[in-house]
């Protein structure tokens, strides 16, 4: 439907403010590839008011009472043709709700573990942000740990961990973070179990190696959960356990570890500022 000198000025309450006020919710619901072009059909069909005649400086005349009619008609047809193709259109393993917030696709499991891993990642650059190496490695007492120790085994269990089920090599070793920490402990390490020695020898000469480290993991736990269906999360991925342990089990175990220590890092950072 193209605009017309006649046709500019009846997209009134009838027609324009319900299409305007809908372009949102329609963006919202549609994925990006053609939400411009939904938003173009509306801008063309229906959001050219009064004002913006006013804009383009013509001086249009009012169309017939027939004619706005037909228009609003046509309008509210097409409305319900572009919902009805939404809902149709919609991806494998995704259904349109209609009553859900502005109509969007509610939210994937993939991108709640993305989300997830995500806020722990903020933690662990807020805690380590300007502490000096002597800052990092202090413990409160000889046998509880420190903060550079806890983001480096948050960081080595996400990476150990997502790496076991995704099949790949881990970070730590794949991309030579294990040589550039050089710490005096086995490269398999993951702080598992550790004496209070082995925890005192996990220092760092700076926070951007812990940081850095982390992202690089992050990164590729990202990669890993984008991917997944909620059909994956059932697979088992460790049969050691009664019951066996799936896949989105073992994401959660990994979050809720990686949570707690960047909550116990971050208590340590107040007790130092404190001191």
């Amino acid at each position: 439907m193209f605009l017309s000198n006649a046709s500019a000025y009846s997209f009134e309450a009838a027609g324009s403010i319900q299409v305007l006020t809908n372009v949102a919710r329609f963006r919202r619901a549609l994925p990006s590839s053609i939400a411009w072009s939904c938003t173009t059909w509306y801008a063309v069909s229906g959001s050219i008011g009064s004002s913006a005649s006013a804009n383009l400086g013509r001086s249009v005349a009012s169309p017939s009472r027939e004619k706005r009619g037909l228009i609003s008609i046509l309008l509210r047809l097409g409305a319900m043709i572009l919902l009805l193709g939404v809902r149709v259109w919609s991806a494998p393993g995704e259904i349109y709700h209609e009553n859900s917030p502005e109509g969007v696709y509610p939210m994937k499991t993939a991108e709640l573990l993305a989300d997830a891993l995500g806020r722990v990642r903020g933690v662990v650059h807020e805690v380590t942000a300007g502490l000096t190496p002597d800052q990092l490695a202090w413990r409160p007492q000889p046998t509880t740990n420190s903060i550079c120790w806890l983001i480096w085994h948050l960081t080595r269990v996400q990476d150990d961990h997502v790496a076991d089920v995704a099949g790949t090599e881990q970070v730590w070793t794949a991309e030579g973070w294990a040589d550039r920490f050089a710490l005096p402990l086995d490269k398999s390490a993951t702080g598992w179990g550790h004496t209070p020695g082995e925890v005192a020898a996990v220092r760092v000469e700076s926070a951007d190696l812990l940081t850095g480290y982390h992202d690089a993991v992050f990164d590729r736990s990202i990669r890993f959960v984008e991917g997944l269906t909620d059909a994956d999360l059932d697979r088992i991925v460790d049969e050691r356990w009664n019951p066996p342990v799936s896949l989105g089990v073992r994401l959660v175990s990994v979050i809720d570890d990686d949570a707690q220590h960047a909550g116990q890092a971050a208590y340590l950072r107040g007790m130092i500022a404190h001191r």
